[in-house]
């Protein structure tokens, strides 16, 4: 399966974290709310378990912001960049965005979800299955 440490950062350098674990399924999210909060076409994030997630510079910097009534959405509070998601469905894990890793990472994309609120502007050109909502 995939590597058991990943390190991590936001665009300033300010938050630093390390992924001391597994990283899930990579996941590409088409809906509007990932759209907004990452300012692209979607999201790709993975799950991680919260056990294995560690701040190693910065924790002041991470800054949450209730998105919806089950989600929150955490960012550096310097330079914007989203580092994950926390949902009430998943305690347990966070869903990391996968754009801040400074370590390779050499899983591939296993679906696109949401993809009835992509954006009119996107194709999605690869053979990966679709799903309207979460599958």
């Amino acid at each position: 399966m995939s590597q058991q440490y990943y390190a991590g950062s936001c665009l300033c350098g300010a938050l630093r974290y390390e992924v001391r674990g597994e990283i899930g399924d990579v996941v590409q999210c088409h809906c509007q709310r990932c759209r907004k909060a990452n300012g692209t076409a979607f999201a790709t994030n993975a799950p991680i378990k919260k056990t294995d997630f560690h701040i190693v510079q910065g924790e002041q910097f991470l800054k949450a912001y209730q998105s919806t009534e089950t989600t929150q959405r955490c960012f550096c509070s310097e330079c914007g960049s989203p580092i994950m998601s926390i949902k009430t469905d998943t305690p347990e894990y966070y869903r990391l965005r996968l754009g801040t890793l400074d370590t390779t990472l050499t899983q591939k994309p296993t679906m696109h979800i949401f993809v009835d609120s992509k954006a009119e502007w996107d194709s999605i050109q690869d053979g990966l299955p679709q799903y309207s909502e979460r599958p």
